[in-house]
């Protein structure tokens, strides 16, 4: 086979020197530090935004008069219980969305009982009575809503507050029994 060979000619001004190089490199490098700096202020303020948040607040009743009532509060990331006690004690547990498995409604003729299932909590489960049952629902579909949300990677920081109910109210329309 005859190979054909090609004369070709390379003009120095053409090539780029190694300094030319370097000062190239050097660019992308600091445009890509930027850039993921922006990415990590954008997730950081997204999370602050999502730690803020208080989706749903709820607190217990009794007859005739609660005068230590426990709240719930749930918010994008987690759920707070506050136990009051007696001389201004109390008692705060946070469980986070993705550690919870899952939330159980007992109700009784005038009260319901919330129970959440934890799985990083040692007593497995926390469970808060007289609640109004309306409340109890509201916050047991909201927290199933949340769960979804974070099981399948959501980020809701891009909602406002009314937004994100009404998306969670959306997502669990199921009609319940009781």
């Amino acid at each position: 086979m005859d190979t054909i060979k090609r004369n070709v000619t390379i003009w120095p001004e053409k090539l780029d020197s190694p300094e030319k190089i370097d000062s190239l490199q050097k660019q992308e490098v600091i445009q890509l530090v930027k850039k993921d700096r922006k990415i990590e202020k954008n997730v950081v303020a997204g999370l602050v935004r999502k730690s803020n948040r208080i989706l749903s607040t709820i607190s217990t009743h009794k007859f005739p008069f609660d005068f230590f009532p426990n709240t719930i509060n749930v918010e994008e990331g987690r759920v707070t219980i506050i136990t009051r006690y007696f001389f201004l004690s109390s008692e705060v547990h946070s469980v986070d969305i993705k550690d919870i498995s899952n939330v159980f409604i007992n109700t009784s003729p005038f009260f319901a009982e919330l129970v959440i299932i934890s799985k990083t909590f040692a007593m497995n489960e926390i469970k808060i009575k007289n609640l109004r049952k309306s409340e109890a629902i509201f916050t047991r579909r909201i927290i199933e809503g949340l769960r979804t949300f974070e099981s399948k990677q959501i980020d809701t920081s891009v909602y406002t507050t009314e937004e994100l109910i009404a998306k969670l109210e959306e997502l669990s329309t199921t009609e319940m029994v009781m």
